[in-house]
């Protein structure tokens, strides 16, 4: 195996100095809030600040569900790695983290292959000096069967835009019938299994892209024809607001159309249908399962580090590893001590950004010879974006001076300003407003809804 020089050596007035190198595994948004934090601090003089990402391009995952229903264009918000890399002074490397050899130091990579099954880069290992491991989550099936074989996830551009791909087979599939026949009862019959955020936004956000699918092309067709069923094993859908939210976004998808079915507990998933524990099964062209999330497996007993149920890595208040000082973990991966109270911190973006933050200025400390301060986590509360329709939730702690329940125009504007705000840690000011401009002139030209 070959090792990878990640830069050359630099040589000292000793004859030793060499780079401080830097290396973050996975370029979500907290990785790459980080890396781009960091290379914008140190830029390539003396360090090296490195990303390893098996994906060539970056999208914000809460976007996913709108990217899924075809109401928002990914080709329009996605980051390309290799530029970012170049505007912020950190190093990109394409390719998939393999393992970890703790002892010398180094991320090992997967060989990259190319279409045809050929071998263009062999197995290789990078140098690191402090190691951020920040790889985020996957879709948690729980071990039910059927699953992994018969649903679709949102965890990626690739899973949404299959997803998409497929809506708009079946959406096509019952424009045609009805044409041929207008006394056809055709309709897209879709499941969602899991009444969290995901699942609660996608169910909203396929109405309002199917009302737009009349103008281009599917005269006949319109969010009557779809049929959606959003199962969840809980007693209500969003757990984690109160209640009265809970029911005020459950009246209003019902009044979209959308049969929600609570304390549905799904034992099997077919091809064709879903199966509940009571015995009613869903007869079904398309399921997705947002049910929810746990750290990718290879996180499992990774050279030694301790990892939870859910195969989060086990950090501690300074997102240190507890068997390795010089590995950190962040963002859905890394279980954190929730400071103050009992539990970890829950996967959510906003920690990721946080610790993002966190992480920059403690590195700074360590590269300084100076102690780790711990981290807390600071909740702003959730918001739950039900399209064009409306959106709720809550605002908490120091934003508001207290929880605010909110919901209307107002939690849509607060919602519609996260992304802003995300892109402002990516890119920076500058960038952000003129992105956005760029973006508000594109889309007024575009379709509603993204037809490929």
């Amino acid at each position: 195996m070959a090792i990878w020089p990640a830069q050359a050596k630099t040589t000292g007035v000793d004859g030793q100095a060499r780079k401080t190198q830097i290396v973050v595994i996975g370029g979500g948004a907290g990785g790459l809030e980080l890396v781009r934090r960091l290379g914008a601090r140190y830029g390539r003089k003396r360090h090296d600040i490195i990303l390893v990402e098996r994906n060539r391009t970056h999208v914000w995952k809460p976007l996913l569900h709108e990217v899924a229903a075809g109401s928002l264009d990914a080709n329009l918000d996605e980051v390309g790695y290799r530029s970012h890399c170049h505007r912020w002074g950190y190093r990109y490397f394409y390719g998939t983290f393999e393992g970890l050899d703790r002892e010398a130091r180094e991320v090992i990579l997967a060989p990259l292959m190319d279409d045809d099954g050929s071998e263009l880069i062999a197995r290789h290992r990078i140098r690191y000096d402090y190691l951020v491991i920040a790889v985020g989550s996957v879709t948690n099936d729980f071990g039910i069967p059927g699953v992994a074989e018969n649903c679709m996830v949102l965890d990626d551009r690739a899973g949404a835009d299959r997803f998409r791909n497929r809506l708009l087979n079946h959406c096509l599939r019952v424009s045609q019938a009805m044409t041929a026949r207008r006394d056809a009862d055709e309709h897209v019959r879709i499941a969602i299994v899991g009444g969290g955020a995901t699942g609660v936004e996608l169910a909203a956000e396929m109405y309002n892209a199917a009302a737009a699918l009349r103008h281009y092309g599917l005269e006949v067709f319109d969010e009557s024809r779809l049929e959606i069923t959003l199962i969840e094993a809980g007693p209500r859908i969003l757990p984690a607001l109160p209640e009265r939210i809970a029911g005020s976004a459950t009246r209003l998808l019902q009044g979209l159309g959308v049969r929600v079915r609570t304390g549905a507990r799904v034992t099997e998933v077919a091809a064709d249908g879903v199966q509940l524990a009571d015995g009613e099964r869903i007869p079904t062209d398309l399921v997705v399962w947002a049910a929810g999330v746990k750290a990718p497996a290879f996180l499992r007993d990774l050279a030694g580090l301790e990892t939870n149920r859910l195969n989060q890595l086990v950090v501690g208040p300074t997102l240190q590893t507890t068997r390795d000082d010089a590995v950190f973990a962040l963002g859905d991966c890394a279980a954190a001590p929730w400071l103050g109270r009992e539990g970890t911190v829950p996967p959510r973006a906003q920690a990721a950004h946080q610790q993002a933050s966190h992480l920059v200025k403690q590195m700074q400390r360590r590269l300084r010879g100076q102690p780790l301060q711990p981290w807390r986590y600071r909740d702003f509360g959730s918001l739950v974006s039900l399209g064009e329709y409306t959106t709720v939730g809550n605002l908490m702690g120091s934003l508001v001076g207290g929880n605010l329940w909110v919901d209307g125009l107002f939690a849509r504007a607060m919602y519609l300003s996260l992304y802003p705000m995300h892109e402002v840690a990516v890119h920076g000011w500058w960038k952000t407003a003129l992105g956005s401009a760029s973006r508000m002139i594109t889309r007024s030209t575009e379709p509603r809804v993204k037809l490929h």
